[in-house]
């Protein structure tokens, strides 16, 4: 691959209600909703798109959130015959525990089961699973 430079920038995030979604991660992670759009023709009120911008120069990850008329949350820890959590955002924190409370102040809820001491398996309002480590 001599002079080609590929970089992940972003990562697209199914679910249901995309704009809400992004307000979630938006108070979770402290940075604006950067673009809004609604449903196009025909499609219902909750369908659309939304982004969070990386900060400029930051080195952090575009979050864009995309409709998906068919969703169905994934199970974590994984069960047969269910879908799946496929990939989940890893988010770096300095407090373990105020981070906990942070992210259940902005929608999120506690995993049930907790498989590492100093990392917190966390649900967004769709049911995708997030971690919180330290």
């Amino acid at each position: 691959m001599s002079g080609v430079r590929l970089r992940a920038n972003a990562i697209t995030i199914m679910t249901p209600d995309p704009r809400a979604l992004a307000r979630f991660y938006a108070r979770l992670l402290g940075r604006p909703v950067t673009t809004e759009e609604g449903p196009a023709p025909g499609e219902p009120p909750e369908a659309g798109w939304a982004q969070i911008a990386a900060p400029a120069g930051s080195g952090e990850i575009t979050l864009n959130f995309e409709y998906e008329r068919r969703w169905n949350p994934p199970r974590w820890p994984a069960e047969p015959g269910v879908p799946i959590a496929t990939q989940h955002l890893d988010i770096q924190v300095t407090d373990l525990d105020a981070a906990v409370r942070h992210a259940i102040e902005a929608g999120a809820t506690l995993a049930p089961y907790q498989p590492q001491e100093d990392v917190r398996v966390c649900f967004d309002p769709a049911g995708h699973p997030f971690c919180l480590f330290l």
